[in-house]
């Protein structure tokens, strides 16, 4: 347990920092202060914007006065530091990077903003802002689940990150994935529509997604049969239009063929039978990511191979049907 101290001082807002939400600017800032001291002193006026009072909503504008408080904390929770052998893990997972992004396939068990038994202690970004701690902006284009191994994609400023959502808000970023479904799955499938809707359970502490036509949102999967293992599994390709929390594994449960693995959405009999032969993972992997580089305007197409368990299933799934 240590004490920590940061003096009141004044920052101006620049370009990088433009556009973004005062509290996730200052949660970023600010990494080691608890969120809930952010939230705090927000609301009760220590932070302001050119001398006056803000709301946690307000976005940041280039030339702005942005006022940090003293601060005077205990820290609990031990630091967490990557190790030589885990920076060496981290930066053999990285696949393609230029001065403005990078992309890593990332492996199944890994979290992209930390919590839970992780391989790295740290979350992905903050592991690789040690990795680069020369770059000034590191931010998440968007999101994998845990358990989903495969090409995440990371921005190195934020007028490049701000490009990148633009492309995704208008679909213009395509992601393709592989994943090993239990049973034979119908040829017929080549598209599932079905609403989305997110509800927290509070009891496992996690996220549930279901499908539900009256709340839920727009959700859209394609589907392509990749190779079929008689009854037993089916491999498939797969394009999410849409990017909702869960989407591919709800709709594979939806069509009575989940991903073999997952124990949210899956079947836990199949899961256990999997889990004694030495598989205890999502098989489910990000494998393309196509977009328009935000600077260059090249068309970029990257592919990341799956990783060791996922090829070795396959390779089992094969003799067993042969």
């Amino acid at each position: 347990m240590t004490e920590n101290n940061i003096s009141l001082h004044w920052l101006k807002v620049s370009d990088h920092c433009a556009g973004q939400r005062v509290d996730n600017f200052l949660s970023f800032y600010l990494k080691t202060v608890p969120k809930s001291m952010i939230y705090r002193m927000i609301r009760i006026g220590k932070v302001r914007v050119n001398k006056k009072r803000i709301k946690f909503q307000y976005r940041l504008k280039i030339g702005d006065l942005l006022k940090i408080p003293a601060i005077k904390y205990v820290k609990i929770r031990q630091s967490c530091m990557c190790n030589i052998s885990e920076m060496m893990f981290l930066q053999n997972t990285v696949i393609y990077e230029d001065e403005h992004l990078l992309v890593l396939n990332k492996p199944s068990g890994i979290s992209v903003h930390g919590g839970g038994d992780n391989k790295l202690q740290l979350n992905i970004i903050d592991a690789l802002r040690m990795l680069r701690p020369k770059i000034r902006f590191l931010w998440l284009v968007h999101r994998l689940d845990r358990d989903t191994s495969g090409l995440l994609l990371i921005a190195k400023s934020r007028i490049v990150l701000i490009k990148l959502h633009e492309q995704l808000r208008l679909q213009k970023i395509q992601k393709t994935y592989l994943a090993i479904v239990y049973g034979s799955w119908d040829t017929h499938i080549t598209s599932i529509s079905a609403p989305l809707f997110k509800k927290k359970d509070y009891i496992k502490n996690i996220n549930v997604v279901f499908i539900d036509s009256k709340f839920g949102k727009l959700a859209q999967t394609c589907f392509q049969v990749k190779e079929r293992f008689k009854n037993i599994a089916t491999l498939l390709n797969i394009i999410p239009i849409t990017g909702r929390t869960h989407q591919i594994r709800v709709h594979t449960q939806y069509a009575q063929c989940p991903i073999i693995g997952d124990h949210v959405y899956g079947k836990q009999k199949v899961n256990v039978q999997f889990k004694k032969l030495g598989w205890n993972r999502l098989f489910l992997h990000a494998s393309t990511l196509c977009f328009i580089h935000p600077c260059t305007e090249e068309k970029m197409n990257i592919s990341a191979p799956v990783d060791q368990s996922f090829y070795d299933c396959l390779s089992f799934l094969r003799k067993l049907v042969n």
